[in-house]
């Protein structure tokens, strides 16, 4: 049956989808992972890597899409977006954290996310090197692993005291000169853990982060993540409270209670 939540196409199609989609990556991620890949670096100051994994699994990820929905869009990180016919795009990172990839840490993950009208209405992480795939779409948010699934679920804080936050890296803040913002909400939870990048985002959908807050993030980064954390009862949204598909500043709380107070912190 379709779904008018995701713009009258089938929810069963638009998971399989999904999942075939990341199963093709993997097979390009997992050959490198943990091997001696040659890097690019796609600035010419500072450091933004790329690996051949990159580019092949996100060549794998639109094989798919295109096969299955030849006139809908894909705006990836890798390679140029193909124009949609239509109101359909699918946005792609096929290695979101290549950093920790390239460094051997298994917190990266393949993001493919499903845009109806540039709004984030279905999305995927998979991590494949620990087994673990994160889905959301309208009213649904699970997590597979081990042929085992279960509904994923936000955490039920709503004090910035008690919240658990995750962030990237320092270096985003002080790139987009938000640190001072940043700095006043780190001091207003319980602690903060680096270095998680997509992965930790999927953790605010399991309930076991509270906040993820970030600076800087591009639409890839984000878009594919906000309909996991929407479906699983938490806010997605920009530091000034708008939708956060085209990235930027952007926080990620389990409760509305929780982001409304993040939101206070960093407009100060």
């Amino acid at each position: 049956m379709t779904d008018q939540r995701l713009g009258g196409l089938n929810a069963a199609l638009v998971v399989k989808t999904l999942l075939e989609a990341a199963d093709a990556a993997a097979e390009r991620t997992l050959a490198g992972f943990r091997t001696a890949l040659a890097v690019e670096n796609k600035w010419a100051t500072g450091f933004d890597p790329v690996t051949a994994a990159d580019k092949d699994a996100e060549i794998a990820i639109r094989t798919v899409l295109s096969a299955r929905f030849p006139d809908h869009g894909i705006i990836g990180e890798e390679w140029d977006a193909k124009d949609s016919q239509g109101a359909f795009d699918w946005i792609v990172d096929p290695i979101d954290g290549t950093r920790a990839y390239i460094s051997g840490v298994p917190v990266w993950g393949t993001l493919i996310g499903l845009l109806h009208k540039g709004r984030a209405v279905a999305g995927l992480m998979a991590q494949p090197f620990t087994g673990e795939t994160y889905v959301g779409l309208p009213g649904s948010a699970f997590y597979r692993r081990n042929g085992e699934t279960k509904q994923l679920r936000t955490s039920a804080v709503t004090e910035l005291r008690h919240a658990k936050m995750t962030a990237t890296s320092p270096d985003i803040f002080e790139q987009g000169g938000t640190m001072a913002q940043f700095q006043r909400l780190r001091a207003a939870t319980l602690q903060c853990r680096w270095g998680l990048d997509c992965y930790g985002y999927c953790l605010v959908a399991a309930g076991h982060i509270d906040i993820a807050c970030e600076s800087v993030l591009k639409n890839v980064d984000i878009a594919p993540l906000i309909p996991i954390i929407e479906n699983a009862g938490g806010v997605v949204t920009t530091w000034d409270g708008g939708p956060a598909e085209a990235g930027g500043n952007c926080v990620a709380a389990a409760t509305p209670e929780l982001h409304a107070a993040a939101l206070k912190v960093l407009r100060g």
